[in-house]
């Protein structure tokens, strides 16, 4: 403890004014400054059984926690009382006496059992004090406390409510020395002598069998077993007798039973030798800055009204144990949908195949260490907690689509838009090559993997955003194209136009060759019609010369003939006719 700390007598640490806690400013100064790592002894047990007196002999003091003498219980609330570690250098050895428990004057069983689990909680070594032997009524509520003092450090600390590894767990754990006062049983089983630590695991020890009635037997001691990893048990004798134990604060050793100084001496060797260090987990040591603030945050909790307040322990406990149950299946579920859901996830259907996966190990988780949920009322609170959970996971998914989807489209598609505003597809046809653009793109999006059941919405949405520029696109399109088919039809005409022209110009020039081609043909027609003629002329001439030859030849012979015939006949005549007179002659 740093040397400018003196504690000469205990301070209280949290007041129970009213059956409300509340933690003391002045012992929180104290513990503030207190930079050195800390042993953080706690004591707890029925009140009246003589639990200050072994504080005291911790502290090496005769004098200091209120030993009270009458039926009155003295100590309320925790005090705190903090001096140099006897053994361990540089480290601080801080006690915590406890108010007893079952005080009938305060009748709040529920505020005993809160210091009781402030006192497991705030220390590294608990002391459990009581009387007699250990009974089934000692180890129900010390399993009542232990799972308070769970319940309590899990709504005070989210994160440590799932502690899965077994070193963390056992560091965070106290070490349980059970104390045993007036002890007057025979530490034998089964005629052997035992030792005290073998009674109390006797104690502890689960019975065989499956019947309601053993593992009702078994719960609490199967829990304490979890909860306490290192377990110490002491028994004390009576100390003197009974009329002097009213000043047994200032009796002195030699007037004491001499057993019973043995026993306090070696249980105070034990505590100081074997206590550890008060560690959080994650291997974190806590020194007084830490210890102030887990008392502010346990403390806390409790005022908030967050733990059960239960009538009867039984009742309790199941509270306790279910709500336990329904925290360890939450955390099964949170656990396995981490290690299983990648979002976003493909298809709905998929998350929701998941989410029935690990809902129903959750459910199972909540089966196996629930205790007494008769009503299935916790069965039912886990079961609209799973059903938020997937509700909180659809959204999760709706969100990480859509982000995903989101990031996609601007990769995808930004090289496209930066394009626009270059003016690339503000030109004829540019609309088509925008649009033949956008479904190579699409298709591009289509193939990329882990869009997730936003990914046709998203891409609507984003198609939907891009309508105007698609306009604008194609209104440019349409007005430039319209000034090009302009210009173009205007070609077209002037080029038809000269084309009209040369037709014009040729046909002329062809019907002019056909002109004077029919005119040389027609002259040609003539010349040889002429030629015809002049050779039908020729031929009709000497046609006709022949004609005339042959009928002159034909006259000439009928001539000659005739007159070859009158030359006959005349013959013929002068040689049958006489010789005519003179006058006939005359006539020949």
């Amino acid at each position: 403890m740093a040397s400018e700390i003196r504690m000469p007598e205990p301070l209280c640490l949290i007041e129970n004014t009213k059956g409300r806690l509340v933690a003391n400013p002045k012992a929180l100064k104290i513990l503030s400054a207190i930079s050195q790592p800390i042993v953080v002894v706690a004591i707890v047990g029925l009140y009246r059984t003589g639990k200050s007196y072994l504080m005291n002999k911790l502290a090496g003091k005769k004098k200091g926690f209120s030993i009270g003498s009458t039926v009155q219980s003295h100590t309320k609330g925790i005090w705190m009382w903090c001096v140099p570690h006897p053994k361990k250098s540089n480290h601080t050895l801080v006690l915590l006496d406890t108010e007893g428990l079952g005080d009938v004057e305060k009748g709040d069983k529920m505020n005993d059992t809160q210091i009781f689990a402030l006192a497991i909680l705030l220390s590294s070594t608990f002391v459990y004090n009581t009387m007699n032997k250990i009974d089934q009524r000692a180890i129900d509520l010390l399993h009542y406390a232990t799972e308070l003092s769970n319940l309590l450090r899990t709504i005070s600390s989210p994160d440590l409510g799932g502690i899965e590894d077994a070193a963390d767990f056992v560091s965070f754990c106290p070490d349980l020395v059970w104390t045993l006062r007036d002890f007057y049983l025979a530490l034998e089983a089964d005629g052997q002598l035992i030792t005290t630590d073998e009674y109390l695991e006797n104690s502890l020890r689960q019975k065989q069998g499956t019947d309601p009635s053993v593992q009702n037997f078994n719960l609490p001691r199967q829990c304490i077993q979890k909860f306490f990893p290192t377990k110490k048990c002491f028994i004390f004798d009576l100390p003197t007798h009974r009329k002097k134990l009213a000043h047994l604060e200032t009796l002195r050793n030699d007037e004491l039973d001499p057993d019973f100084v043995q026993q306090v001496a070696e249980f105070c060797s034990y505590i100081f030798k074997h206590s550890k260090t008060k560690t959080l987990s994650g291997g974190i040591k806590v020194n007084g800055p830490r210890l102030e603030s887990l008392v502010l945050t346990y403390v806390s909790a409790i005022n908030s009204g967050a733990l059960p307040c239960m009538e009867n322990s039984v009742l309790a406990l199941a509270q306790i144990k279910n709500s336990a149950a329904v925290q360890k299946a939450m955390a099964h579920y949170d656990q396995q949908m981490s290690q299983k859901v990648q979002l976003p996830t493909e298809t709905l259907q998929e998350l929701l195949d998941l989410h029935r996966a690990s809902e129903k190990e959750a459910i199972k988780v909540f089966m196996k260490n629930s205790f007494k949920d008769v009503d299935q009322s916790f069965q039912k609170k886990l079961e609209t907690l799973l059903e938020a959970k997937q509700d909180d996971f659809c959204k999760q998914n709706l969100e990480a689509s859509s982000d995903r989807c989101s990031a996609l489209l601007r990769d995808i598609f930004g090289p496209l838009e930066k394009a626009v505003k270059r003016g690339v597809y503000s030109k004829p046809g540019g609309h088509h090559l925008f649009i033949k653009k956008t479904e190579e793109l699409k298709a591009m999006y289509y193939r990329e993997p882990g869009k997730g059941i936003q990914a046709e919405e998203a891409l609507q949405k984003y198609l939907q955003s891009k309508e105007t520029v698609s306009n604008t696109i194609l209104e440019t399109d349409l007005a430039l194209t319209m000034k090009e088919i302009e210009m173009e039809v205007a070609l077209v005409k002037a080029e038809a136009a000269k084309a009209q022209a040369q037709r014009l110009e040729a046909i002329q020039r062809r019907n002019q060759r056909m002109m004077e081609e029919r005119e040389r043909l027609h002259q040609e027609q003539v010349r040889q019609m002429e030629m015809n003629r002049a050779y039908q002329l020729a031929e009709y001439r000497r046609a006709q010369e022949r004609r005339l030859q042959e009928e002159a030849e034909k006259l000439t012979q009928k001539y000659q003939a005739e007159s070859k015939r009158l030359h006959s006949e005349v013959q013929h005549l002068q040689r049958n006719v006489t010789p005519p007179d003179d006058d006939a002659c005359i006539l020949l």
